[in-house]
């Protein structure tokens, strides 16, 4: 537990504010936030702080590259509260979710890679099966009425799946097939392909429906597979600077609490 929070020498907040770029006010806030510890108060009533508060702020701006506003503003509260057990929690979770993306994105590779190597389902062929029967008299139900899609059941064949685990991942907005004018029946075209072969190498990957969603917005705000494959180098790049970003927030979190102690 910190003792004797006012000993050394008196800071103004604006002595606080300047090496940082920041505002009075800012700190201030931080104060009222308890990011940093209250500070004490002249006979006038006007705060001063001590090098424990400069430790203070230093760590936390140190921590929120790497953790986020809210985890930090979190962190350094339980660490003022002497709750350092919750501190160091807080810390191991943005490390786990940390790690979590970077597994993500390890998925991703893996499955562009396996997608590469996979032959594309075929078009055309069988509509869905048990629905529809006698739509589109006149005209044959082996082929969509528009160019470049494929039917429910060749997909899932090419796949190796049931079509009901197509209609799953439809419900959970993975893929969104179109409905044909003349038969009703689903309709995928080349994206829906593409985004159906992506969800089933991540879910042979063991990724849940939920964690795979993002993944396809990702996809398709992309543009496609080949846009995405150009950004996984950014991606590296923002994981490693996050990992950085975090190595240096512990160092002034544990400058701050050798000072604390």
């Amino acid at each position: 537990m910190a003792r004797n929070l006012q000993s050394g020498g008196r800071l103004r907040p604006v002595d606080l504010a300047r090496g940082h770029g920041l505002s009075t006010q800012a700190v201030r806030n931080y104060e009222e936030a308890g990011i940093l510890p209250a500070a004490g108060r002249t006979a006038h009533g006007y705060r001063t702080y001590t090098p424990l508060h400069a430790a203070a702020l230093r760590a936390f701006l140190a921590l929120v590259p790497g953790h986020g506003h809210r985890q930090a503003t979190a962190i350094m509260q339980a660490v003022n509260r002497d709750a350092l057990d919750e501190a160091f929690r807080l810390v191991d979770e943005s490390h786990a979710q940390l790690l979590d993306d970077r597994r993500t994105l390890q998925a991703v590779e893996r499955a562009l890679r396996d997608l590469d190597h996979a032959p594309a389902p075929g078009a055309g062929a069988a509509p869905e099966a048990g629905r529809g029967a006698g739509r589109g008299a006149g005209r044959s139900a082996d082929a969509p009425s528009g160019p470049g899609g494929t039917f429910i059941g060749p997909l899932a064949g090419g796949l190796g799946i049931r079509p009901a685990t197509l209609r799953k991942w439809e419900r959970a907005g993975l893929v969104r097939p179109h409905r044909d004018p003349l038969t009703g029946y689903r309709v995928y075209d080349e994206a829906d392909v593409r985004d159906a072969r992506l969800v089933h190498q991540l879910r042979r990957g063991g990724y849940l429906l939920e964690q795979i969603a993002p993944l396809i917005h990702q996809v398709r705000a992309a543009g496609g597979l080949e846009p995405l494959e150009s950004t996984l180098s950014d991606w590296h790049g923002r994981l490693a600077a996050r990992a950085r970003a975090m190595l240096a927030g512990a160092a002034e979190l544990e400058a701050y609490l050798r000072e604390r102690d």
